[in-house]
């Protein structure tokens, strides 16, 4: 079993250090002040190892933006249902042969299909970016995944004390 550490990666502080052995009735003047001593860093925020190319929440951003193209294309899909149907049409041919795994392949390769998709590909775009800055509730996302995050944990564990347990349950 892998065992975690949690360790601060930096410890930061904006204030000079110290002075040792100085008068503390003299003012403070941190342009005088010469030392050989690190500035110390302080934060604390866990180690993430394996994160080289991009920070987890870099990681978690390009997922929401795949996520955000998926939105994009199914509020773009039911708008040309009722009032465009050649468009329609042409959307669900495109779907049907290109994967939205990837939300940034997709809208590239729409905008090269032909004119009409290149429009189709600009609306969607359109669609994810006002999406995410005006509709998608930031504040629930952290909520909702904080409050899922304790709760299967507290599941997970409640189950496997249950499990390991050697009390009769009746």
């Amino acid at each position: 079993m892998e065992s975690s550490t949690f360790l601060p990666i930096c410890q930061f502080s904006l204030l000079p250090p110290k002075p040792h052995g100085r008068n503390r009735a003299l003012p403070f003047r941190p342009w005088k002040l010469r030392t050989s001593h690190s500035t110390t860093l302080q934060c604390h925020k866990m180690f993430v190892p394996g994160f080289g190319e991009a920070s987890p929440e870099a990681k978690a951003a390009k997922h929401l933006q795949d996520f955000f193209t998926y939105i994009a294309v199914k509020i773009v899909h039911a708008q040309l249902e009722s009032y465009n149907q050649e468009a329609y049409m042409d959307l669900m041919q495109f779907l049907e042969t290109h994967s939205l795994s990837d939300g940034d392949k997709f809208c590239a390769d729409l905008m090269r299909e032909s004119p009409r998709h290149k429009s189709l590909a600009l609306r969607i775009l359109e669609v994810r970016s006002a999406y995410c800055k005006n509709d998608f509730e930031w504040d629930n996302l952290q909520r909702l995944a904080s409050k899922t995050v304790d709760e299967r944990n507290t599941r997970l564990m409640r189950d496997y004390v249950l499990e390991t347990s050697t009390v009769d349950r009746k």
